[in-house]
């Protein structure tokens, strides 16, 4: 991911000043390396090490997004709402 596309999605995602390890950051940047990883296994479908790599990333989403029910219903709605991820 590139480096200035990494902080812009930290900008627009972050909690306060200098936030870069917040639940809502973390979601956003596993879904942006997410969305890149599954652009690539679509041209290079038998490569399974990039494969494994994107299940892992939607499980460590999956149990941030839970964390965030359990804790602070509200801020999990608005980061479902400013990502577009369902459920």
């Amino acid at each position: 991911m590139a480096n200035t596309l990494k902080k812009q999605v930290i900008d627009k995602f972050k909690t306060h000043e200098g936030d870069t390890g917040s639940p809502e950051v973390q979601v956003a940047l596993l879904t942006q390396r997410i969305g890149n990883v599954a652009g690539h296994l679509k041209s290079h479908s038998h490569d399974n090490h990039s494969r494994r790599g994107l299940l892992s990333m939607i499980n460590k989403r999956r149990r941030l997004l839970h964390y965030l029910t359990r804790k602070a219903p509200e801020r999990y709605k608005d980061i479902i709402d400013k990502l577009g991820l369902p459920k």
